[in-house]
């Protein structure tokens, strides 16, 4: 992983590895973890489909109800934001961009207490290692 970087409530860390890589090796540190992966959208796909043309870009949506639940219960708020979420996207200088919402900006964000902050830090943890 290479500069991971802060923006507006936004980490990102650069991937060695193409989009369709980056999101195999995500779907493989999931499954081996126990975390669903609740869908993978695939924004380029569709995009080209409606016949526009869009560099690689993929969502996984995932999560454990018992790190997710907690929080939403804590500020139901937090259901906008939940299940987590990395954005797996080509860039147009062909660098492939991890990005995810910082733990910390959905606390203040949704206002619930600090001590469920870690509950949501797996997103950062499963990007970094992906990245690598």
């Amino acid at each position: 992983m290479t500069d991971q970087q802060t923006h507006e409530g936004i980490k990102s860390c650069t991937s060695r590895y193409s989009v369709d890589e980056t999101v195999s090796r995500l779907e493989a540190l999931l499954k081996e973890k126990g975390v669903k992966l609740f869908a993978i959208v695939d924004h380029s796909g569709e995009a080209s489909a409606a016949g526009f043309e869009m560099h690689p870009t993929k969502l996984l949506i995932f999560g454990s109800p018992k790190s997710g639940t907690p929080v939403m219960l804590a500020a139901p708020s937090a259901a906008l934001d939940l299940p987590l979420k990395i954005l797996v996207a080509e860039g147009a200088d062909g660098k492939v961009l991890l990005s995810w919402n910082d733990p910390v900006w959905l606390e203040q964000r949704h206002g619930f207490p600090a001590e469920f902050t870690a509950n949501l830090a797996a997103a950062g943890l499963l990007a970094a290692k992906a990245a690598q």
